[in-house]
């Protein structure tokens, strides 16, 4: 493509061409009140100078705070390779190439993605990717309802993530569907909506408080009164705790932002939904498998297309067709290069890390730690209000964590901190010195 601009004669001739004898005529359809005649800019400067100034408005960002947040997403090493490889003109597009002449190498990539997060969720079938967490687990008690015809209910377990649970009722909230949301902390038990009425039952493991329970036993319940029963799951964390499918889990769904993608003030990043081989047909989005040719070739294809809304609109599983697929690269680069056991020692440091975070705050006159087994996110309830607190660190250059007064009632004082394997001694050590300082 060439970026010359039009000659004189060349803009004359479109000019006659339509019947216009200057490009100002053009415009003319515009009140004049509207229009500016003059823009106050300076001259034209160099490519350095530009540099130096668009430096120097960067330099007023406080890019570089210790952090530790989380509630959904994590600041986790990404090895140089995940951008290079994920970069490169083959793979460098925020659209979905979902057409059937897309590339052989782009649907073997998507395949290759689905395999290992089959692979690290415990799973049979994935899809090629989501538009992120939240979206994810609409899809999925949207999935629940399809394989639970004849039933109108999804439970939102209080181990799930309040902004999640918000995305679900949005979904939600044009059907004729009952959503029985069980509060964090609450008595509510789901052992009350075993009742052969509900379609879904919806948690999340680790919990939004960092709490890592073993489902086994609830699920065997849930499909005793066959309902289907899903589970968001933060991905590094399979890396040590037991996976979805090893808990009985029919729908496993998560945001992928820890598999390669940068902290990004809300994305793009990318959901991931795997499921068993009994449901693949309710599976949302698009599915690459794997065949050969005429000539005995392997060949990736999309497969079971019948399922998606550019071949059966009103009947499709979902609408979804552009989506993030160069985000779920990310995530087959990050994980093919960090390996099995760069997935476990990686979850292996978050989990040491926030022990020490939470012994050493234990400590601290004013800090309670909450009880419970946890991966590598927990709960500490402070003498003072955790938003001040968290302002105080924060001119410091410490993100202290999530005030969970944001998102539950009666938590004012409560404070979810996040650790992971970035997080140095050093890191820890000052984070727990200036919430005692700021108490």
């Amino acid at each position: 493509m060439k970026f010359t601009p039009h000659t004189i004669e060349e803009t004359a001739e479109m000019l006659e061409t339509i019947g216009v004898s200057q490009v100002s005529d053009l415009f003319s359809p515009i009140p004049d009140e509207l229009k500016t005649e003059k823009f106050d800019l300076p001259v034209g400067i160099s490519e350095s100078e530009t540099m130096k100034i668009m430096k120097k408005l960067a330099g007023k960002n406080d890019a570089d705070m210790v952090c530790f947040l989380g509630g959904g997403v994590y600041e986790h090493f990404i090895p140089a390779a995940v951008d290079a490889l994920s970069s490169r003109p083959e793979f460098y597009t925020a659209y979905t190439p979902y057409q059937p002449e897309a590339s052989q190498g782009t649907l073997q990539v998507l395949y290759e993605f689905q395999t290992m997060m089959c692979e690290l969720t415990g799973m049979e079938a994935s899809n090629a990717s989501m538009y992120d967490g939240g979206t994810a687990l609409a899809e999925a008690a949207l999935m629940a309802l399809r394989i639970s015809k004849k039933r109108s209910r999804i439970v939102l377990d209080g181990s799930v993530n309040p902004v999640q649970k918000e995305i679900v009722k949005t979904y939600l909230s044009f059907l004729e569907v009952e959503v029985a949301d069980i509060e964090y902390g609450s008595d509510d038990s789901i052992n009350n909506y075993l009742d052969g009425q509900t379609a879904g039952f919806i948690f999340q493991n680790p919990a939004f408080d960092g709490t890592v329970k073993d489902y086994t036993e609830i699920n065997e319940k849930i499909h005793a009164d066959k309902a289907v029963s899903v589970v968001s799951v933060y991905p590094i964390s399979l890396g040590l705790i037991k996976t979805p499918g090893d808990m009985g889990f029919d729908i496993a769904v998560g945001d992928g932002q820890s598999l390669g993608n940068p902290l990004s003030f809300g994305g793009p990043y990318f959901g991931f939904m795997t499921t068993t081989m009994k449901h693949i047909r309710n599976l949302p989005g698009r599915i690459v498998g794997k065949t050969v040719d005429t000539k005995g070739r392997d060949g990736y294809v999309l497969t079971l297309q019948a399922r998606e809304q550019h071949i059966r609109r009103q009947k499709a599983t979902s609408n979804i067709c552009s989506n993030q697929s160069l985000c779920a690269m990310n995530g087959l680069f990050y994980m093919s290069l960090m390996g099995e056991k760069g997935l476990m020692d990686a979850a292996s440091l978050c989990k040491s890390k926030a022990e020490y975070a939470k012994s050493e705050l234990a400590k601290v006159k004013g800090v309670k730690v909450a009880d419970g087994e946890t991966f590598n996110e927990f709960v500490v309830e402070l003498s003072a209000k955790a938003e001040d607190v968290c302002l105080k660190l924060a001119d410091k250059g410490i993100l202290a964590g999530i005030p969970m007064n944001n998102y539950i009632n009666d938590a004012e004082n409560k404070l979810l901190v996040a650790v992971t394997e970035l997080r140095t001694k050093q890191d820890i050590d000052t984070l727990v010195s200036e919430i005692g300082g700021a108490l």
